[in-house]
């Protein structure tokens, strides 16, 4: 059974701007070797964060789309985990419903305003 995730890392401010595509990379390749396609990728670029994390007040955040048939992408998660240019790490689920409508999942519908 097909499942849609959103990843969203933040890298740590100290990883050089020309760094950051090779921990985007990395990250891909993870998903990717665990049976993952990544569907889409969004750089939201160096952000300020609302409170101080391991001494650091900003980051790199990163979003991706993933459908994978592997539940929870574990390895990707661990590595996440052990890495030190990601300061956090975030792996959740999209419900059907959401991943369907944004096009992941089967057959995809409009969005509709409202």
């Amino acid at each position: 059974m097909m499942r849609a995730y959103e990843l969203m890392i933040i890298v740590d401010s100290d990883v050089a701007e020309a760094d950051i595509a090779a921990v985007m990379t990395r990250t891909e390749d993870l998903a990717t070797a665990e049976g993952g396609a990544i569907a889409s990728t969004d750089n939201w670029g160096r952000r300020k964060f609302a409170y101080e994390i391991n001494h650091k007040n900003e980051g790199t955040y990163v979003v991706w789309e993933i459908v994978t048939e592997n539940p929870g992408l574990p390895h990707t998660e661990r590595q996440l985990r052990l890495a030190d240019d990601i300061v956090r790490h975030k792996l959740f689920r999209l419900p059907e419903k959401e991943a369907t409508r944004r096009g992941l999942l089967g057959d995809s519908e409009p969005a509709v305003a409202g």
